[in-house]
């Protein structure tokens, strides 16, 4: 079974970083887009950042210069690097795979108190 999981969230003060990683199960991921997205309360879910099989990335317009997706094909995971952590940061965070269907994780709670 192809299973993503989250770790790495948690509680942290405006200015701290944190780094989120999805662990990947079940497959090989190297060719695959990979991507994180977060859900705040009453919110949507939204892209935060994708990386392609090849490496390439796309940021959503509110964590550029801040959040770095990468990932280690060796390892089957991705990362998401999180700088200068902002209030408006804190959601749950959530890996998605990409392939025959989109597959995605349970999700990892960042808080970011101010």
């Amino acid at each position: 079974q192809v299973q993503l999981v989250e770790s790495g969230g948690g509680l942290v003060q405006a200015g701290g970083s944190l780094r989120l990683s999805c662990a990947v199960s079940g497959t090989i991921f190297s060719i695959n887009t990979m991507g994180w997205y977060r859900q705040a309360p009453g919110k949507q879910r939204e892209l935060v950042a994708t990386i392609t099989g090849g490496g390439s990335t796309n940021y959503a317009d509110s964590v550029k210069g801040r959040f770095t997706i990468s990932r280690d094909n060796a390892k089957n995971t991705m990362y998401l690097q999180m700088n200068s952590l902002k209030p408006e940061d804190t959601a749950v965070y959530y890996c998605k795979l990409d392939s025959w269907r989109n597959y995605w994780g349970q999700g990892t709670q960042v808080t970011v108190s101010s």
